[in-house]
C-alpha cells in the first residue's frame, strides 16, 4: 500500500505540499484531484522517488522510500503524463531494455512482454521504431513498461492524455483488473472528473498544497450538504473560495 505521513515540500518561499497524510490500500484505486498549481505534480514526483520531501515520510508497501529507495521502488510502477522513450528502439526492444533494468529472467520477460503488447494492442507494431508510433501508442507502450515487473503499487499521472476513446476504455479496464484481481494499490492524478468518477474508489482533493477533502464520491457529496449533481460540481463546490493558509500560492 501507499502511506504518506506529514509530507511537505518547500521551494524557497513557497510550500508546494503541506503536511499531507493519505493512505491507499491494496486493491484500491485512489483519485488525486486539484486545480492547477495545487501540488499534484509535486506529490506524484515524491511518490515516484524523483523528488525528496522537505519533511515527512513516504512508505511504499511498508518500506520507507527515503531509507530503502531501491527496495521501495522495486514494487512501484510509474506512468508519467508524457511518454519519454528511446525512439530509435523498437517497441519490443524498449520492453527488453526495461526488463534488464528490473533484472527479470529472460523467459519471464519475453512472456510478460508479449502478454502486455497484446493487451495494449501493440503486438503488430513490436518491431517498428517507436518514433513511428502515434502519441497514444507511445502512451500505451510506456504503460506496458511500467507494468512489466508486475508492480504492487501503480502511480499514474494523467493516464488518458493522448488516448482515443477505445484506448481510454482499454486502459481503465486494465487498471480495474489490476486492483480487483491482483490487489495493486493504484494512485491516479487527473483533471478528468468523469474518469475519476467512473474509476476511483476514493478521491482526495488537494488545494494550496493541503488535502482539503477525501472520501468516496458520496462522502464528498455529504460533506457539502448533499449539493452537487456530479463530481465536477462537487469539485467546484469544495475548491471555490479556499484561500492559501499563509496568503501565498502553492506551485506544482
Amino acid at each position: 500500500m501507499i502511506r504518506l505521513e506529514n509530507v511537505s515540500k518547500n521551494y524557497r518561499k513557497h510550500q508546494a505540499v503541506a503536511d499531507l497524510n493519505l493512505t491507499v490500500n491494496p486493491g484500491e484505486i485512489y483519485g488525486f484531484l486539484g486545480p492547477n498549481g495545487a501540488g499534484k505534480t509535486t506529490t506524484i514526483r515524491m511518490l515516484a522517488g524523483a523528488l525528496a520531501p522537505s519533511s515527512g515520510s513516504i512508505f511504499l508497501g511498508g518500506v520507507n522510500l527515503a531509507a530503502e529507495p531501491k527496495r521501495a521502488k522495486s514494487i512501484l510502477g510509474y506512468i508519467p503524463d508524457r511518454p519519454f522513450l528511446y525512439e530509435k528502439l523498437a517497441g519490443a526492444e524498449f520492453l527488453e531494455f526495461t526488463a534488464d533494468l528490473y533484472r527479470l529472467p529472460k523467459a519471464e520477460a519475453e512472456s510478460r512482454s508479449q502478454e502486455l503488447l497484446e493487451i495494449f494492442e501493440l503486438w503488430d507494431w513490436r518491431d517498428e521504431l517507436i518514433e513511428n508510433y502515434s502519441h497514444g501508442m507511445k502512451q500505451r507502450l510506456i504503460m506496458s513498461g511500467a507494468l512489466l515487473p508486475k508492480p504492487k503499487i501503480l502511480v499514474v499521472d494523467e493516464p488518458m492524455v493522448g488516448l482515443d476513446p477505445r484506448g481510454a476504455k482499454l486502459v481503465m479496464g486494465i487498471f480495474k483488473r489490476m486492483a480487483r484481481e491482483e490487489k495493486v494499490a493504484v494512485f491516479i492524478s487527473t483533471h478528468t472528473m468523469s474518469l475519476a468518477s467512473r474509476l476511483c474508489d476514493r478521491i482526495g482533493i488537494i488545494q494550496h498544497g493541503r488535502l482539503i477533502s477525501e472520501g468516496t464520491e458520496e462522502e464528498l457529496r455529504l460533506s457539502v450538504g448533499g449539493h452537487g449533481a456530479d463530481l465536477e460540481d462537487l469539485f467546484l463546490e469544495l475548491t471555490t473560495g479556499v484561500e492559501p493558509p499563509d496568503g501565498s500560492s502553492a506551485k506544482e
